[in-house]
């Protein structure tokens, strides 16, 4: 447990520093894709592609979210 908490609160830098203050992450390892959205509904209608595999999710000019494919590959080398 102990391994857990400091995972997480070693996270805290990199999630304040977020565009936004409100945020929801959710993971679906089995496909590897971390989903980031700044709204709770993100209803985007527009997506950019990233060459890294990264997809911007947009409503009109705004950025309500982020899918990252193959999330496993951002870990963090110890």
């Amino acid at each position: 447990m102990a391994e857990e908490v400091k995972k997480i609160v070693d996270a805290i830098p990199v999630l304040l520093e977020f565009p936004t203050g409100r945020f929801h992450v959710d993971y679906d390892r089995e496909a590897d894709v971390l989903y980031i959205s700044f709204e709770r509904l993100q209803k985007a209608t527009d997506t950019e592609v990233t060459d890294e595999g990264i997809l911007l999710r947009f409503r009109d000019d705004k950025l309500v979210g982020i899918t990252i494919l193959n999330a496993s590959r951002f870990k963090v080398k110890v």
